[in-house]
């Protein structure tokens, strides 16, 4: 069994040596223009020149939760690609988004500025009821963040495309129920697939149906919010502000508004990363199933797109 690494902005080295290890009856090595036929690839951002030269591809792994930028690619028909379920992303998307959440509700940005200028004052607590935080996209990396916040008091919503049940947390469901969802939520996280029904979902039409004060936390894809709308509502006064670890262009060009605004906080990508010991040892045991007609979790159907 032969194995191609092609992962671009990714040491490859420590990936080739774990995965030799895990897999010590495979062939593993690093992709190069013009290299042998493999079997499967474990692959992050590669070059369609990479599935030109490789169609008889079995398996592509992706060593990431997101695959909207793979699908793009023309990929061998037959191959299956496969997605991390977690690898040790969850617990850090609860940690990042649990954060997040309880600065916001604290108002510590506020305790922190006022410090910075020598002032010792107190602001008056908030009510957790009036804080209902929704999550749109229900996955692994969404069921994970509910629970999270429910361990907080806060009320849960959530939302994804079909039914969805998680104790202790009130679900919508499809295009029907989106907008109740949207009246329903203090704080809206976004931990949706990107898909071309869910580029531009949170948009001047969308973020003004949240509660007045309504507060943003994004760390899905950057596609999936109009910037100039987040900022004309936040500066209307509808929207309090907002936490973004993903942007449409990334790195976050230098001269963008988000980086000078006073009530958007930024973070470069770094909510949930992954893990390559964890990541390793998922993708090896997937590659071994598969070999033995097994079906695995994770497979991503290219119509929806995740």
């Amino acid at each position: 069994m032969n194995i191609t690494f092609c992962c671009a902005e990714t040491k490859s080295e420590p990936w080739l040596v774990g995965l030799r290890a895990a897999l010590p009856a495979a062939q593993v090595d690093l992709w190069q223009p013009g290299a042998p036929p493999a079997d499967h690839a474990v692959v992050w951002a590669p070059p369609q020149q990479f599935f030109d030269e490789q169609p008889q591809l079995k398996g592509v792994f992706n060593i990431g939760a997101g695959v909207d930028a793979l699908l793009k690619l023309r990929l061998p028909p037959q191959a299956v690609v496969v997605r991390l379920d977690d690898a040790g992303m969850s617990v850090q998307m609860a940690e990042y988004v649990c954060h997040a959440v309880i600065r916001h509700f604290r108002e510590f940005d506020a305790y922190e500025a006022a410090m910075r200028a020598g002032q010792w004052s107190y602001r008056k607590p908030r009510r957790r009821a009036d804080f209902a935080v929704g999550v749109m996209g229900l996955g692994v990396l969404g069921e994970r963040v509910a629970r999270a916040l429910q361990m907080f008091e806060f009320p849960v919503n959530g939302w994804s495309r079909s039914a969805k049940s998680i104790d202790g947390v009130r679900s919508f469901c499809g295009a029907e129920q989106f907008n109740d969802f949207l009246a329903a939520t203090q704080v809206l996280v976004n931990l949706l697939p990107l898909t071309p029904e869910t580029r531009d979902i949170m948009n001047r039409e969308t973020l003004s149906q949240l509660q007045p004060g309504g507060y943003v936390i994004n760390v899905a894809r950057g596609a999936h919010l109009v910037d100039e709308d987040l900022i004309a509502l936040i500066d209307s006064g509808h929207l309090s502000g907002a936490t973004l670890d993903v942007f449409r262009t990334e790195p976050l060009p230098s001269d963008h508004p988000f980086w000078q605004h006073p009530q958007i906080t930024l973070t470069p990508h770094t909510s949930a990363r992954t893990l390559r010991e964890e990541s390793i040892a998922q993708i090896a045991g997937k590659i071994l199933a598969l070999e033995q007609g097994y079906c695995v979790a994770g497979i991503v159907d290219p119509v929806r797109g995740y």
